[in-house]
């Protein structure tokens, strides 16, 4: 992987890139610039959804931005509304063919919409797909503990990777253990905490400590955690800024230190266990 960016073993023996770009409400028509100034920036893991709408833009920038296929991971998801093994099935085609692309390294559940209660089905296709060779490794999204636990116990393929909201004011210790125990690979998204760590007095003193960013502390503090981590901008210089995290270390003091900001109550998106089928999600 380009730069410095440490690639993490999955439970399947594929890598992930530790550190993403992702492409949340980025329109197809400003996702191609993006994602050739993340590619030119040293990201190489890009990561989309089909919900997103901006798969068609995705894929011509993979294909138009002289980076070798087999140097880059891209991830998508499922939608909600596609759950159960044929609707998968069909989805799943409907991405590559909107994308251009002949497989995907990493095709996650988007949500587990335990209400729907089709997510082992469609998780019984994605094993299908991977075992056909057109998806490198299956994972989830938004996953809770029994959702996860549910998957192995019907399936005996547990995901290698459950991406998740997490950031220091949430930071999911129980399902995080779980991950650890099962060798799930725990990604974050909006792992800056929506924006709202900015004026945060802790975070500030150790960013000056170290004479960074706050979103440059948070970063580094999921990398020292061993989580992979979803960042998202379309601004040249926060989309460098945010790669900008290798040079430095946190200390002791500093990582328990921001293990204090955890409130279990600061979850800013979804509850996955009620979370079904509004329009746009994360």
């Amino acid at each position: 992987m380009s730069g410095n960016v440490k690639s993490l073993k999955l439970h399947d023996g594929n890598t992930v890139p530790q550190l993403g770009f992702g492409v949340w409400q980025v329109g197809n028509d400003v996702v191609h610039e993006a994602i050739r100034t993340a590619l030119d920036t040293g990201y190489r893991l890009i990561d989309t959804a089909a919900i997103y709408g901006n798969e068609e833009g995705v894929g011509r920038a993979i294909r138009e931005c002289g980076v070798d296929r087999s140097q880059l991971f891209i991830t998508t998801k499922l939608w909600n509304d596609r759950h159960g093994y044929d609707e998968t099935m069909a989805a799943f085609d409907q991405s590559m063919q909107t994308m251009g692309l002949d497989y995907v390294d990493l095709y996650l559940i988007h949500w587990p919409a335990p209400k729907i209660g089709l997510y082992v089905k469609s998780w019984k296709a994605m094993i299908q797909l991977r075992d056909e060779g057109r998806i490198k490794s299956i994972g989830v999204s938004n996953f809770n503990i029994d959702h996860l636990q549910r998957l192995l116990d019907e399936t005996g393929v547990i995901p290698v990777v459950n991406q998740i909201e997490l950031n220091p004011r949430f930071q999911q210790p129980e399902l995080r253990e779980y991950h650890a125990e099962h060798g799930i690979i725990t990604q974050a998204w909006s792992p800056l905490g929506h924006g709202l760590l900015w004026d945060n007095p802790l975070l500030n003193g150790i960013a000056a400590k170290h004479q960074r960013s706050v979103a440059q502390i948070v970063l580094r503090w999921h990398l020292e955690l061993d989580n992979a981590v979803i960042t998202k901008s379309v601004t040249p210089e926060r989309i460098a800024e945010n790669f900008r995290i290798f040079d430095f270390a946190l200390d002791d003091e500093d990582m328990a230190a921001i293990g204090t900001l955890h409130d279990e109550q600061a979850r800013f998106g979804p509850d996955p266990e009620r979370f079904r089928l509004p329009k746009q999600a994360v």
